[in-house]
């Protein structure tokens, strides 16, 4: 699948959460309120290992917490461009 061909089928998937090492998708323009974009930005072999911080990070924990998101993680922390949102936010890990 192409890039268009993922948001495309993301948007008849409510509510999921896309991971991917592509940083073609860290853009502010791709959120959508069904679904969540993850972009990861940490090496291939600690990828799994982010996943799961990022899975249980208290502003991700659940899926509605997810939705309309696009969100950079990062062994600093995570970035994050939300839904109707001018800005983007930065966190830290807990």
């Amino acid at each position: 699948m192409d890039d268009d061909q993922i948001i495309s089928f993301l948007h008849q998937q409510p509510g999921a959460t896309f991971f991917t090492s592509d940083r073609d998708f860290w853009k502010r323009g791709l959120r959508h309120a069904r679904y969540c974009l993850v972009c990861l930005f940490v090496e291939r072999s600690e990828a799994g290992g982010f996943v799961r911080r990022f899975l249980q990070h208290p502003s991700f924990d659940t899926r509605a917490k997810r939705m309309g998101k696009v969100v950079a993680v990062r062994p600093e922390g995570l970035l994050i461009w939300e839904l109707r949102a001018e800005e983007r936010m930065d966190l830290a890990w807990p």
